[in-house]
């Protein structure tokens, strides 16, 4: 796939029909179901905005989400890893004017002011750790991935040594940033994504495996309010245990990767915590969370999620300052499968989003699959209730759910979130 390309705004069918999509530059074509946003239209003003009722750690009025896209970003013909067809300096670029954008400052210094104030008014201070949850869910599919580059969708060091270099830039120590994932003992973070890093950043902590060299072991359950207790309408869930590493932060952000599942419609920053917790699976199939976020299911429900439930831990919530999604390639789906090229962006998404409100985010993220006919309105049902528990705000409503990234001018498709989309 190609950089370069001019951006492409396909157009759907209204309702419930059946979307017909163009050819994936060489894949074969896609159909998928996409609900109507066009019969809001008439109401929805460009930029307008309502802001949101406090109810829990997000301000009031805090829905923005920020879209920075640059065809640059990526140059990926298909062979060799994807991950070396990243421009770090594009990337750069890009997380710099998302953050101007999201928070409207422009010096670092002011910039990562105003996000950690969120949590602690007098900002950081040097011994405070600024965790980093990052996804490595597919690194344990290939052998010996601590050393091997396989083309399976997991993070990207670019954007994270994009916000590390802002916040060194701002007076944080190396030593106070700290990248994980942490489900299941720990994923291994391979030696492709650590050295980048490690090249400008030598004393950036790692949490996860310790399968990879220079990885530090993670630990669960240390303090009693690292306990996530689960409330399903069959009580079958047993309680779970977030990492350590969430105690011992001050700060947390989250980094999820744009991408369809297998299990889930989709997985997005809600679902990038199931890697903050020990276990996904414990015991019979009624203890498997898997089973209470897959539609398909009968312990499905859709005014419940236990991604909420773990999301709604005062080490997740109360700490959370930012939510940057990685799309610069995606893909349509979680497991063994490498970046695609996107209809509605006529190449690789070569985008990242930014913001404070964890649900409006992953809004805008569904919304981007579901103009690309990978996912349906059952993928909203999470956004809903965590927008009922306090956690921000969801596009639409459960009849009508989602808005309309690519109507133009841009926003002009929202009208609970504050969408901005920045082309570089």
């Amino acid at each position: 796939m190609k950089t370069g390309r001019k951006i492409q705004r396909r157009e759907f069918l209204k309702g419930t029909g059946i979307a017909i999509l163009g050819t994936l530059l060489g894949h074969s074509a896609i159909a998928g179901a996409r609900h109507t946003t066009e019969a809001r239209a008439t109401t929805l003003t460009p930029w307008a905005y309502i802001p949101m009722v406090q109810k829990g750690g997000l301000p009031s009025g805090d829905s923005r989400v920020v879209h920075v896209h640059d065809p640059d970003a990526t140059n990926w013909s298909g062979s060799g890893w994807y991950g070396s067809a990243v421009s770090q300096s594009v990337v750069d670029n890009m997380t710099r004017t998302g953050l101007q954008e999201l928070t409207d400052k422009s010096a670092w210094a002011d910039i990562w002011a105003s996000l950690f104030s969120r949590v602690k008014p007098s900002g950081y201070q040097a011994g405070q750790k600024i965790a980093i949850k990052v996804n490595f869910n597919n690194s344990w599919n290939s052998g010996d991935t601590c050393s091997t580059a396989y083309n399976q969708i997991d993070a990207l060091p670019q954007p994270v040594k994009a916000l590390i270099a802002g916040l060194v830039a701002a007076g944080v120590s190396q030593n106070d940033i700290w990248i994980y994932d942490a489900t299941t003992g720990g994923r291994q973070i391979p030696d492709r994504f650590r050295t980048p890093i490690l090249s400008s950043y030598p004393n950036v902590q790692f949490y996860g495996s310790t399968t990879c060299t220079g990885v530090h072991a993670v630990s669960y359950g240390g303090h009693s309010t690292l306990t996530v207790n689960f409330s399903d309408p069959g009580h079958y869930l047993s309680d779970r245990q977030l990492t350590d590493v969430l105690y011992d932060a001050t700060y947390l952000i989250n980094m999820p990767i744009i991408k369809q599942h297998g299990i889930s419609p989709v997985s997005l920053g809600f679902k990038n915590h199931f890697g903050s917790i020990n276990a996904v699976i414990m015991g019979g199939t009624n203890n498997s969370l898997h089973y209470y976020i897959d539609p398909s299911k009968s312990y499905y429900d859709d005014a419940y999620s236990p991604l909420v439930e773990i999301f709604k831990n005062t080490h997740i919530k109360d700490k959370t300052i930012l939510t940057v999604g990685d799309a610069l390639y995606g893909a349509f789906g979680a497991v063994a499968t490498p970046p695609t090229s996107w209809s509605t962006f006529g190449d690789a998404p070569n985008s990242l989003l930014f913001s404070n409100d964890p649900v409006a985010v992953d809004c805008v993220m569904v919304d981007l699959l579901v103009a690309e006919g990978k996912a349906g309105d059952s993928a909203y049902d999470y956004l809903f209730v965590a927008q009922e528990a306090g956690l921000g705000v969801c596009e639409g409503s459960r009849s009508s759910p989602g808005g309309d990234p690519w109507r133009t001018p841009y926003g002009s498709g929202y009208s609970k979130i504050q969408y901005t989309r920045q082309d570089l």
